[in-house]
């Protein structure tokens, strides 16, 4: 029981760094328009996204956390090697969360997440252990793997084609106005990241929620599948630090790399991107904020001057979402190995 003790602590240690990870990877994705369009200054920014981030999990509820914590199916196995798998596939999504924020690119933890964990679990245990969700997807149902995967793909479609009919409209509905619009365009976007602060810690956060869950559950701590109120916390704290520490580096390539970002263009982008992704939440479907902003971002560049956005970088972004899920799966199954063979798995 020690033994068991001592890896399910290190288990939630290592959930609430990835949690930490995914915070400071996915700070640009809140930041990077804010700051593009000079709306607030970086510090002003930071201190607004954290609090309303840290609201975001409190207050969302746990339609994710459950989504999450229940597309690996290793209920069947002993506490310690079940553990021990998870470890290895949360390891994997840390890992690759640290090199594309060390290169600058804004890939998916989401994507990352889930790959590392099926990654883990199909060499561990076998692939009967990861619920994919087919057989109920032709019934109408959406469930495991195929649920989160239609989520993080269809989601960024949305943002692209949202982004697009916003930018449009607002144009039209703007198109009298005169410069000092701007001024009302930045002050108004307190509000929008605030809100697409709140959306993406009640989405991200959960992802956390939900693992911590399934290895309290797991090491026999819970006898169900219900997410207490203190890692509910510990998650929101960790997110928020994160994202207080900040992502300069992505910043960049969201904010300036993808379309030259004016006030209208930030709120537009803000809007929809919250919008999309707390739409998401309240359904369950864990989705890549990654992915909604940068999207959402293309389309509202594509709705004003298609040649005017880098379509080079946006195919550099999508290439890195093509490989995350297997780049991450594939570190979680070399981690899983080395520890098989030293003999701690």
């Amino acid at each position: 029981m020690n033994t068991i003790l001592v890896l399910a602590v290190a288990a939630v240690i290592i959930v609430l760094i990835f949690d930490y990870t995914n915070g400071f990877h996915d700070a640009s994705n809140i930041i990077a328009t804010v700051i593009a369009s000079r709306a607030m200054t970086p510090v002003q920014a930071v201190i607004i996204v954290a609090t309303f981030e840290f609201l975001g999990p409190m207050l969302g509820g746990t339609a994710v956390a459950n989504t999450i914590g229940k597309f690996v199916n290793i209920g069947d196995l002993d506490a310690l090697p079940s553990i021990a798998i998870l470890l290895c596939g949360i390891f994997g999504a840390i890992f690759w969360n640290l090199a594309t924020w060390w290169f600058g690119i804004p890939s998916s933890s989401s994507h990352a997440l889930v790959g590392g964990l099926a990654g883990a679990v199909v060499v561990a245990a076998g692939a009967d252990h990861v619920v994919w969700g087919f057989q109920e997807l032709g019934q109408g149902h959406f469930t495991g793997v195929t649920k989160v995967l239609l989520a993080l793909i269809i989601s960024p479609i949305i943002g692209f084609w949202a982004g697009f009919i916003i930018h449009r409209l607002m144009s039209f509905f703007l198109r009298a106005a005169k410069p000092i619009v701007n001024k009302y365009l930045r002050q108004v976007q307190f509000i929008t990241s605030a809100g697409l602060a709140f959306s993406h810690g009640a989405n991200d956060a959960q992802k956390s929620m939900g693992i911590i869950t399934l290895v309290l559950l797991l090491g026999g701590f819970i006898p169900e599948f219900k997410v207490p109120f203190w890692v509910v916390l510990a998650c929101a704290t960790a997110i928020t630090l994160g994202i207080m520490s900040g992502g300069w580096r992505i910043v960049r390539t969201v904010g300036f790399g993808i379309y030259k970002v004016r006030p209208l263009h930030a709120f537009d982008a803000q809007l929809t991107s919250a919008s999309v992704i707390f739409g998401a939440s309240m359904i369950g479907a864990p989705v890549s904020t990654t992915h909604v902003v940068s999207s959402s971002i293309m389309g509202i560049g594509a709705s004003e001057r298609p040649k005017a956005v880098r379509w080079a970088k946006a195919k550099e972004i999508v290439s890195t979402w093509i490989i995350t899920i297997p780049g991450a799966g594939t570190v979680a199954i070399c981690t899983y190995l080395i520890l098989k063979v030293v003999g701690l798995a």
